[in-house]
C-alpha cells in the first residue's frame, strides 16, 4: 500500500487504500463565486475564515486553496491566503493553481508538506512544475490529459498515466507514493457513460500502478438536479474502484457521511469507532 503523506506544521494526513478516505475541501475557490472574486480583487480575504470553519466542522482532512481571479496578483493572493489558512487550522493544504509563479509563492510560505494541484501529461507543464514539487518535497496531483485532448477511453488515459510516471518518477525522482492521479471525473449530464469510463480508469490505475487517486467529485453531477445525491452515490462507488481521496464538498453532511460509511464497510474504520464517535457527537448537539 502506498501512502501519500501530507503535513501542516503540526498535523500529518496519510492518503492510502488502507486509510480512511481523504476529504479535500473544495470551497476556498473563487470559481463561480462573483462576490468572493470581488472581495479578493479588493484584497479582502475575510470570507476564507468562514470557508475554513465550515469545512473543518464538516469533516475535511485537507483544504484545497485556489486564488485564481483575473486581474489580480495571484501569486501574492495565494501566499497570503495560505498564510491565513495556516493561522486558522492545522489541516494540510492542497495548493491549487495553473500559474507556476503562484504555485512557487504558495510553496515558499507553506509550513509543512503540501499537495500541488496539478500537472497534466503536457511536456511543458511537467517541465515547469515537477522541479518545484521536487524542490519543496511536495506531492502532486497529475491528470492524464495532454495538449491534444481529454481522452474518454480508459486505455488512452492509462497511456498518459504511464508517461507521467515515467517523467515524474523516472526523470525527476519523485517517489511513486507522491504521485496522485486524477482519473478525470467528467459530467454525466453530457454523457452518462463517462462515470463508467472513469471508474474503469481507476481500477486499472490501482491494479497497474497502485497509485493514490483523487478527483474533482463535484464535476460528476455538474448540470444535473440533486447534485448532492449523485455525488454521495458516486464517491463510495469510486472508492471500491480505488479512489483514495477527492476534492469535494466538505460542507454537505450527506456526501461526507457517504464516504465515512464506505470507509466502515471497506474496513478502513477499525471497529467502526469513527462512525460511532460521529454519531454520538451528533446526538449531543
Amino acid at each position: 500500500m502506498r501512502h501519500t503523506v501530507l503535513r501542516s506544521a503540526t498535523r500529518e494526513v496519510a492518503i492510502g487504500r488502507d486509510r480512511p478516505f481523504c476529504v479535500i475541501g473544495e470551497r476556498i475557490n473563487p470559481t463561480g463565486r462573483r462576490v468572493f472574486q470581488e472581495q479578493l480583487r479588493a484584497g479582502d480575504l475575510s470570507a476564507i475564515e468562514r470557508d475554513v470553519r465550515a469545512q473543518v466542522e464538516g469533516g475535511a482532512d485537507v483544504l484545497d486553496c485556489n486564488m485564481g481571479v483575473p486581474l489580480t496578483d495571484e501569486a501574492d493572493l495565494l501566499a497570503r491566503a495560505i498564510t491565513m489558512i495556516q493561522g486558522l487550522t492545522d489541516l494540510p493544504i492542497c495548493i491549487d493553481s495553473s500559474v507556476v509563479e503562484a504555485l512557487e509563492a504558495g510553496l515558499a510560505v507553506y509550513q509543512g508538506r503540501a499537495l500541488v494541484n496539478s500537472i497534466t501529461a503536457e511536456d511543458e507543464r511537467m517541465e515547469q512544475i515537477l522541479p518545484l514539487v521536487k524542490r519543496y518535497d511536495a506531492a502532486v496531483i497529475a491528470l492524464p490529459n495532454d495538449v491534444d485532448e481529454i481522452p474518454m477511453e480508459p486505455e488512452k488515459r492509462l497511456q498518459l498515466v504511464r508517461k507521467i510516471v515515467d517523467v515524474a518518477h523516472g526523470e525527476y525522482g519523485i517517489a511513486m507514493e507522491d504521485i496522485v492521479i486524477d482519473p478525470l471525473a467528467m459530467p454525466i449530464g453530457a454523457d452518462t457513460q463517462t462515470a463508467l469510463a472513469t471508474m474503469e480508469t481507476m481500477r486499472r490505475i490501482r491494479d497497474e500502478f497502485d497509485l493514490n487517486m483523487t478527483c474533482g467529485a463535484s464535476n460528476v453531477s455538474f448540470g444535473m438536479p440533486n447534485r448532492h445525491g449523485l455525488n454521495a452515490t458516486f464517491l463510495p462507488m469510486a472508492m471500491t474502484a480505488g479512489l483514495t481521496s477527492a476534492i469535494m464538498d466538505a460542507r454537505t453532511p450527506a456526501i461526507v457521511e457517504a464516504v465515512r460509511a464506505a470507509d466502515l464497510l471497506l474496513g478502513n474504520d477499525e471497529w467502526g469507532m469513527a462512525w460511532i464517535a460521529s454519531h454520538r457527537a451528533k446526538q449531543t448537539t
